[in-house]
């Protein structure tokens, strides 16, 4: 594997369970959890839907690679995405160097729910939000395939059975050089 870093890179569409799942992965493995959405909002002092509403999609996109390229460190860490970072080219290149990418997918009918379920998506804030969800989601798909070393199907599982899940498959990327485990350990 060519990969520089040894993060843990959580992607996937808007309701697949990045952000519980990151929780559950800082417990385990007692990393430190960043957030682009989280660092993004910090950074505005607004939440998402205020800064697509007063500055738009794009300054959203700019800020969060930022967010992205700041993360960019020799420490593990696990990092949690918003699910329209791999939208840019830039993004994919440095998501594939940070470390493992883990895609959390599901069913485009639990995703939908989930995601609708949060009220505050500013991409389904729309006349048609299951219509906005499919485009954007038949979009992101070949994107999110094109850089995931792992993927888990998150449509039956618990957020702690996906945790488990991605860290039984991480190691297998650093059995042959480290442990996981000792990798893990030592952040």
């Amino acid at each position: 594997m060519n990969r520089h870093g040894r993060s843990i890179v959580l992607v996937g569409m808007m309701g697949a369970g990045k952000s519980s799942v990151g929780v559950c992965l800082r417990r385990r493995t007692r990393l430190k959890l960043f957030d682009t959405d989280e660092i993004v909002t910090s950074k505005f002092g607004m939440p998402i839907s205020e800064i697509f509403s007063s500055h738009g999609e794009n300054k959203f996109r700019e800020a969060e690679a930022e967010a992205l390229q700041a993360l960019a460190t020799a420490e593990p860490v696990v990092i949690v995405t918003g699910g329209g970072i791999v939208l840019r080219e830039e993004n994919i290149h440095l998501l594939k160097r940070l470390g493992v990418v883990a895609w959390l997918e599901a069913d485009e009918e639990t995703l939908f729910k989930r995601a609708s379920q949060a009220g505050s998506r500013p991409l389904l804030q729309c006349k048609n939000p299951k219509k906005a969800f499919t485009k954007m989601l038949r979009a992101r798909l070949p994107l999110y395939a094109k850089i995931a070393d792992i993927r888990v199907d998150t449509s039956v599982l618990t957020d702690e059975e996906v945790a488990v899940a991605i860290l039984s498959k991480f190691s297998r990327y650093y059995r042959k050089s480290v442990p996981a485990t000792t990798l893990l350990a030592t952040a």
